[in-house]
């Protein structure tokens, strides 16, 4: 299989766009710029379209459109994305490892995608770019990816460390502190918990895209 071919397979599996860097690491591809070249090649075949995304890079997706909003799955966002990725770049710099979106292959056969994890599995993480209040419905998603960590953690050996990542002080406290029972259950399960800080014109936009969604 070409490298063009893989990076088809790969696009049309994962449902969402990569930039090149991405790709190389994820299809372990050396040099970067082969997989650079083979994009630009299926981009002019038609077979995938390449748009700047909100980091500035230069993001390839399967079509020959940009995705919007509506196209996304639900909650989701260009400013929820484009803020989980900071959140994943700062997290990875406290733990002192490179985290990327990945699917994992439980020995049941499952596939399952966790927000980051480093290349050799010692890491797992989700993250959470919610801003204010939680409301009932949100708390059991946060509990819902705790879940997964957990199941997932305990396929893999050596057991990786599992770290729930969340970006406002008001959304981590149901799960931080010591009378609330989900935190008491992250502790227990060995689940850590970081808030990281975003620049507030991330916030900003954050905000704007939450109201959008609720109103």
């Amino acid at each position: 299989m070409t490298i063009a071919q893989r990076v088809l397979d790969f696009l049309s599996k994962s449902g969402r766009g990569w930039d090149d860097d991405e790709l190389a690491r994820q299809l372990n591809v050396s040099p970067r710029q082969s997989i650079h070249q083979a994009c630009r090649k299926l981009e002019r075949e038609g077979h995938l379209h390449r748009y700047k995304g909100p980091d500035g890079k230069i993001v390839n997706a399967i079509g020959g459109t940009q995705p919007t909003e509506s196209s996304m799955p639900s909650g989701a966002s260009t400013e929820q994305q484009q803020a989980e990725r900071i959140i994943l770049d700062e997290a990875g710099a406290l733990l002192g490892t490179r985290l990327d979106p990945r699917k994992i292959l439980t020995p049941t056969g499952v596939r399952v995608e966790v927000d980051g994890a480093d290349q050799n599995l010692t890491v797992l993480v989700e993250a959470w770019a919610h801003q204010g209040a939680v409301k009932p419905a949100q708390r059991h998603k946060v509990l819902s990816d705790a879940l997964k960590l957990v199941w997932i953690s305990s396929t893999l050996y050596p057991r990786p460390r599992m770290v729930l990542c969340l970006s406002d002080q008001e959304a981590a406290r149901p799960f931080l502190g010591e009378r609330s029972w989900a935190a008491a259950a992250l502790r227990d399960l060995g689940i850590e918990v970081l808030v990281i800080d975003l620049p507030d014109h991330v916030r900003a936009r954050l905000r704007q895209a939450q109201h959008r969604q609720y109103r």
